[in-house]
């Protein structure tokens, strides 16, 4: 091979793979982006980048940022290849890389969020984006209401002057724009969340509530949270991702692969402008919630079906998953008969055309999405995208029966042990207090229901909770195959 070409803005005219033809060094901030993490630089970044390739948004360029001592080590080399990406894009027919250049700069990661503040408080600073996980905006996930309770929460109240949160950030910096009379900046979340503009108005105003009400006030009154749906699989980073991007003749320790998909749909609602995302292929639209709806539910809830039996029986990743007949007949079948009942279509796409789509994307054996991945944080990804379809079942009186199955898969992954004895390991935030619960349930299923964070009224539905008691004991006495097979032959 070829000696590998270091990535910087200096070797940039040496790759042999589509790359920056703008003049990075002309380019002037106007994004902060926190949680800098593959789906964002395989998504958001791009889409400005293909902007920045024609000529276009260069005053709209991205500062990266995070709030977490974990952020430390992207920061460190994202600013070793002066931020700069390689994307690998992982058609099933072909691999195509390109090298991305939106991002100038990364903010330290501090105590107190100091640098984080000042810099989203400039005025050239016009919109403040996230992708934080779904976990990660304080709400209760039965009452979806803020988690004032929360001691992050009630440090950040305490402590405005020196958050430990990004919503703490932002509120100090909105009041430094308030005081000095600059305007507020746009808030845009693009984590998965129904309503994510909506609840990201609801967590920044909310904690600027408990420590200035004026404040709040003018936060709601100025500032913009537009909705969006947001979608393209981004699969962790490891060794063989890396390797990829050698394979290119590219030595970058952040390469991102992802799948040859995107979509993003974004409420225009911005309070100080927005680049002009519609131009490469993003959709502005007044009713993101029906594309929310569609991707969420069929999508993200799609992922929950597959990647905890996928766990339990030992598959690696989600194309592996979707070469099981069983479980990707189990697949079709709760997405047809349950999830596609609840979700409406919106332009261009019926939600049986969009169940074939993510049937296909999902199978790609080129991205490598592993289920650990795809099942991590389920007490948030369970609450978030498949319990609100179960609700609207329930409400119609139509069947629960897969969504149920889906339900004891979890708890039956969440014992912590595989069906060939392999160990499970801690992948929630409360895992161990849903191990514990997935133990006793093994038993007397109505202890897994019976966490109120959780299932809330669901564990007195009748319908769901017998249904989850008699998949979750079939599961533990014959295995998860044999309830497969028994759901999915029940005409």
């Amino acid at each position: 091979m070829d000696e590998l070409i270091s990535l910087s803005n200096a070797t940039l005219d040496q790759l042999a793979v589509e790359r920056p033809r703008y003049d990075r060094t002309t380019l002037q901030p106007g994004i902060v982006h926190i949680g800098v993490g593959n789906f964002h630089r395989a998504h958001q970044a791009w889409y400005l980048h293909r902007l920045m390739q024609e000529g276009k948004a260069h005053d709209w360029a991205i500062i990266g940022a995070g709030v977490r001592p974990y952020d430390a080590a992207m920061r460190e080399k994202l600013l070793a290849q002066d931020c700069l990406t390689t994307l690998i894009e992982l058609d099933p027919k072909k691999v195509s890389a390109e090298v991305i250049g939106s991002m100038i700069d990364y903010l330290p990661i501090e105590d107190g969020n100091g640098a984080l503040i000042i810099t989203m408080a400039e005025p050239a600073i016009r919109i403040v984006a996230m992708t934080v996980t779904e976990s990660g905006y304080y709400i209760d996930p039965v009452t979806k209401e803020f988690d004032s309770n929360h001691p992050d929460i009630q440090h950040d109240a305490a402590h405005p002057d020196s958050p430990r949160t990004a919503f703490g950030a932002m509120v100090a910096a909105l009041r430094l724009r308030r005081d000095a009379r600059r305007g507020a900046f746009t808030g845009l979340s693009c984590d998965n969340l129904q309503g994510n503009g909506d609840i990201l108005r609801q967590t920044v105003v909310s904690l600027a509530r408990l420590s200035d009400p004026d404040l709040a006030d003018w936060i709601d009154a100025n500032a913009t949270f537009p909705n969006s749906m947001v979608d393209c699989i981004a699969p962790a980073t490891g060794p063989n991702e890396l390797a990829l991007a050698k394979d290119f003749g590219i030595d970058d320790d952040a390469v991102v692969t992802h799948e040859a998909f995107r979509q993003w749909v974004i409420e225009d609602n911005f309070c100080a402008g927005h680049p002009d995302w519609d131009a490469v292929g993003a959709t502005f639209s007044d009713d993101v919630h029906a594309f929310e709806t569609m991707k969420i539910r069929i999508l993200n809830a799609g992922h929950q079906v597959l990647a905890n039996v996928g766990e339990v029986l030992g598959l690696r990743t989600i194309s592996e998953c979707m070469q099981h007949s069983v479980i990707s007949s189990f697949f079709g079948k709760v997405q047809r008969t349950e999830i596609a009942p609840t979700v409406a279509a919106v332009p261009g796409k019926s939600p049986a055309e969009y169940i074939s789509l993510i049937e296909s994307r999902f199978s790609n054996p080129r991205i490598v999405d592993t289920t650990r991945r795809v099942a991590f944080d389920g007490s948030a990804r369970h609450t978030g995208f498949v319990l609100p379809i179960l609700r609207d079942q329930l409400q119609a009186g139509r069947s629960v029966e897969g969504l149920a199955l889906v339900e004891a898969l979890w708890a039956r992954m969440c014992a912590g042990t595989r069906e060939d004895g392999s160990v499970i390991e801690a992948n929630d935030p409360i895992w161990d207090q849903l191990s514990q619960n997935a133990f006793a349930a093994a038993s007397n299923p109505a202890v897994w229901l019976n966490q109120g964070r959780i299932y809330g009224e669901l564990s007195e539905a009748g319908p769901f909770s017998d249904a989850f008691s008699k998949w979750l004991t079939m599961i533990w006495a014959n295995g998860c195959e044999a309830a497969l097979i028994a759901y999915v032959d029940d005409a």
